[in-house]
């Protein structure tokens, strides 16, 4: 009689604790006050870190690959972000619900228009920090090289959906990318996070109060897989209680699928 009762209380217990986590998992999908984290590539020292704090925390981001340099880490050489010793990473990354999109192959920021394309600057690639001049139909090849590589590494598609690195664009380089079928994705002024920032101008402490503050429901959040100029680690230092604190405040987070904006965006164009 007695083990029937232990039995039956920790039966209760069990049932209680499935209710809870039922209910917070029902709370949080149906929050309608949604942000929306961005995160592009980096140098990826801290991707591992960032990654597993995002799973603690239940949170789906939206990734913009590029196929930037790397540090050593995790058993994986230096290399690229999208070589094939992360390949697996990126792989679970995909089976785990975020969103993804392409920001460019060579990571490359505008510098100007130009008659018949544009002047841009990359920092990968072979002509790394060389001014470069690409039709508009070389840049949608910029473009379509990672969602080409997702797709080779996760059996998945990428979204048509990208980030300039930088964010920096002309009305005619977003013309051109929507033309091959890209749709540009900002940033909100208070979703600039600052891991690009000096940290001794810009410490962590002061980075994640001014967040806390400015950060509203609607706004697209932008942080890096890892900063190389940054001494100090933004991520994921600053993630967690950034994460923490946004959803006291009665946040969620979501992925660009769920963006009004960006919600209807198709597979990435197979070819340019």
């Amino acid at each position: 009689m007695r083990r029937a009762t232990e039995l039956g209380f920790h039966g209760l217990r069990l049932l209680a604790g499935c209710l809870l986590a039922a209910a917070a998992h029902m709370a949080q999908a149906s929050c309608d006050r949604p942000v929306y984290l961005t995160i592009d590539t980096g140098h990826m020292g801290v991707a591992p870190l960032i990654v597993d704090t995002l799973k603690r925390h239940e949170v789906k981001a939206t990734f913009f690959l590029a196929n930037e340099r790397t540090q050593a880490v995790e058993g994986r050489p230096e290399g690229r972000t999208l070589d094939d010793a992360w390949a697996p990473w990126w792989k679970v990354l995909a089976t785990q619900g975020h969103d993804f999109g392409s920001h460019t192959w060579d990571h490359l920021s505008w510098v100007a228009d130009e008659p018949g394309g544009f002047v841009l600057k990359g920092s990968a690639g072979p002509k790394a920090g060389q001014l470069q001049h690409l039709t508009a139909a070389q840049y949608c090849a910029q473009l379509a090289q990672p969602a080409r590589r997702f797709m080779q590494m996760t059996g998945q598609p990428m979204r048509a959906i990208f980030r300039a690195p930088g964010g920096k664009t002309s009305p005619a380089l977003v013309a051109a990318a929507k033309a091959c079928g890209w749709q540009h994705v900002p940033w909100t002024p208070a979703g600039f996070l600052g891991d690009e920032l000096s940290s001794a101008r810009y410490p962590n402490a002061a980075l994640l109060q001014r967040a806390l503050k400015q950060v509203r429901a609607g706004d697209i959040l932008l942080m890096h897989l890892g900063i190389w100029s940054r001494q100090d680690p933004w991520a994921p230092a600053v993630l967690e209680p950034l994460i923490v604190g946004l959803k006291a405040k009665g946040l969620c987070f979501a992925t660009l699928r769920e963006h009004p904006e960006y919600a209807s965006a198709g597979k990435a164009p197979a070819q340019p």
